[in-house]
């Protein structure tokens, strides 16, 4: 690399939503240069790894148009599928519903992603971290040495603590931001159902979150929690709550107790939806970065994607000089944006009722499996928000 290099477009991170970026800007017709920080790409691994199927993802947003490697990809990258997802309340009183996924070796996945956008043109530098972003310059520093690179557009694909949103000011306002933590083991020798997956509620587990059993094979699991540690017991972190749902879980517990921990992943997941603004005049920010998360699930892959692809599209657009780049901003809530905000609607309203177990068997009580179902993907039925608001007026 030259020192006076530029490109087109400068991808920050190389996650699900960084590649897609990198693959459609490339695909598009623009220079691409993607930087990672890790030295192997998917390592180490940042989530459960659920991934529905695509048929389930285009039926719950409709107006999104889904990227081919959310679509296609190797089966090397599939752990397990998954045909069901059951959903356990503090009364253990199980609902469950028909669900098509697969649960994904994201380190494999995220590989086969990366690949996908190098193959199409764009140029990968892994351990290299960005130190500094000034106005279109960004200044690299790793194993491939130290470098100031120039860009028409920067997409921030660098996670909930973005340095690219912070440093164009596309962050949510202090009063706005709220984080789940997650922690989850890979965890051998369980007694699971293979083909479902599990999300448990109750405050004495998981306060203001859930806990999950995601399977990765006969007898393997991913077990993990998310929790709001405003909601917490003072004093209990976040794996003393996983340790405890592991061992006293009346329901869980059985099926864990001689599970054997083989890997320990951790991490923060953004549950408040996205800032106002996620382009500026040069820049734009894409999946965890923009808080692209549903925030009934945590889930973040298919909207990361679905972000991706319109990012890369738009930032080559914005290169050859045929678009504003904040065409982007409009372009992904025109697809997923009002699904999104429904995501964190509901997640309030059940924050009033996570307080209470008792409150919390009556909202599950009150919901139908197909209800779930869609709430999953941001969907909130107006019988569910007005059984949720009257049990929070209730409760008062």
């Amino acid at each position: 690399m030259t020192p006076e290099a530029s490109y087109d477009v400068i991808v920050v991170g190389a996650g699900p939503a960084g590649s897609t970026s990198a693959l459609y800007a490339a695909k598009s017709g623009a220079s691409v240069l993607f930087l990672d920080k890790k030295r192997e790409i998917g390592s180490p691994i940042q989530c459960a790894g659920f991934l529905p199927d695509a048929s389930e993802v285009q039926a719950l947003l409709r107006d999104s148009t889904l990227p081919d490697t959310l679509r296609n990809y190797p089966d090397s990258c599939v752990l397990q599928r998954i045909n069901t997802q059951r959903i356990i309340p503090p009364n253990c009183s199980i609902k469950e519903f028909a669900v098509r996924g697969a649960v994904l070796d994201r380190r494999r996945y995220d590989q086969f992603l990366a690949e996908e956008a190098a193959r199409a043109g764009a140029e990968l530098m892994v351990k290299t971290r960005v130190t500094k972003i000034e106005d279109t310059t960004v200044e690299i520093s790793g194993i491939f040495g130290k470098h100031r690179i120039k860009a028409k557009a920067i997409i921030g694909a660098d996670g909930p603590n973005s340095l690219v949103a912070r440093s164009k000011g596309l962050v949510l306002k202090p009063e706005s931001r709220e984080t789940s933590v997650a922690i989850e083991y890979q965890v051998r020798n369980v007694d699971i159902d293979p083909s479902a997956l599990e999300m448990y509620f109750g405050k004495d587990f998981v306060p203001g979150g859930y806990a999950w059993i995601f399977p990765e094979g006969k007898d393997r699991a991913n077990v993990g929690i998310g929790i709001r540690s405003g909601m917490a017991e003072r004093g209990i972190s976040a794996k003393e709550y996983l340790h405890r749902f592991m061992r006293d879980h009346p329901f869980a517990g059985p099926k864990l107790k001689n599970g054997i921990v083989m890997n320990v992943i951790a991490g923060i997941i953004p549950v408040n939806g996205a800032p106002k603004r996620t382009a500026t005049c040069d820049s734009l920010i894409v999946g965890d970065a923009a808080g692209q998360i549903f925030a009934t699930n945590g889930g973040g892959i298919p909207p990361a994607m679905i972000a991706g692809k319109i990012a890369g599209e738009t930032a080559a657009e914005f290169a050859a000089g045929k678009c504003r780049l904040d065409e982007y901003d409009r372009r992904w809530r025109a697809q997923f944006g009002s699904a999104l905000e429904t995501s964190v609607q509901a997640r309030q309203l059940m924050d009033g009722v996570m307080k209470s177990d008792t409150l919390m068997n009556t909202a599950f009580k009150l919901i139908s499996p197909e209800q779930m179902k869609v709430m999953q993907c941001g969907k909130l039925p107006a019988p569910v928000r007005l059984g949720l608001q009257a049990l929070n007026r209730g409760k008062k």
